[in-house]
């Protein structure tokens, strides 16, 4: 039996549909070839993702508050709360269906969340997953995926710095996340790492200190790979005829 594949992508900063539509091909591609595919990336100007079942018109809500205005909007495979994505470090994770990190939606949480937690102590930055509220008390969610709670969500203090959602699709597990490295002027009411600890990480130093460790967690050793031209003008048709359309980002899904 052939090896399972185990790629790692490591992209520059990349417009929101590009990012989104690359995130699918590769969800395309381990639901075809059984492989496992890591992506770290970042956006070439502050975007907002909407979440997949969210309201388009719940984006004004950002402009409360957002000091520049955000004009690129999205929307992503996964649900949860908006993200005004800019200074941070976004991740993408697939893993085939049959893998047996997708038989628990928790699984990969836990890995992903527990591996990025011994990262930060590396930095010196004390965080911690996020527990159920022991209450069982329903709050009304807010727009911002950043202003959530969830369970195994990553907390400097009580301050939530990453998070992660799912989508399960076409015989795969698509899980991304975005870890808040500083304040944005487009979201000024989310602080970030550096804002919250003190510690200033850039995007390259943390993903160069969180391989190993994800590697360990996922027990996957990672082999550094980039799309093929056929999947790069796959990209190209997603993000065009897709991600940039009204007809995708401005209708609620579901």
């Amino acid at each position: 039996m052939a090896p399972i594949s185990q790629r790692l992508l490591i992209d520059p900063p990349c417009s929101g549909t590009w990012n989104m539509a690359v995130d699918e091909v590769l969800l395309e591609w381990a639901a075809e070839q059984g492989g496992c595919a890591w992506r770290f990336y970042q956006w070439s100007e502050p975007t907002l993702s909407l979440g997949y079942f969210q309201k388009y018109e719940a984006r004004d809500e950002i402009a409360e508050t957002s000091c520049v205005p955000v004009s690129a909007i999205v929307r992503r495979l996964t649900g949860g709360g908006a993200i005004l994505h800019d200074r941070e470090l976004t991740y993408s994770l697939v893993v085939p269906a049959g893998h047996a990190l997708a038989a628990r939606r928790e699984t990969l949480y836990d890995a992903v969340h527990r591996s990025l937690i011994e990262t930060l102590a590396g930095f010196g930055v004390a965080a911690l997953l996020c527990t159920p509220d022991p209450t069982g008390a329903s709050h009304s969610e807010p727009f911002l995926c950043f202003q959530r709670r969830a369970s195994g969500d990553v907390l400097v203090g009580q301050t939530k710095i990453a998070g992660s959602a799912q989508r399960r699709r076409r015989g795969a597990v698509l899980q991304h996340g975005s870890i808040l490295l500083r304040r944005s002027p487009a979201a000024p009411e989310l602080p970030g790492l550096d804002d919250v600890s003190g510690v200033a990480v850039s995007a390259d130093q943390l993903a160069e200190a969180w391989l190993p460790r994800l590697a360990d967690h996922l027990n996957i050793a990672w082999q550094p790979d980039q799309l093929t031209e056929p999947e790069r003008r796959r990209t190209a048709a997603l993000a065009e005829g897709r991600y940039a359309t009204f007809a995708w980002t401005g209708t609620t899904r579901g």
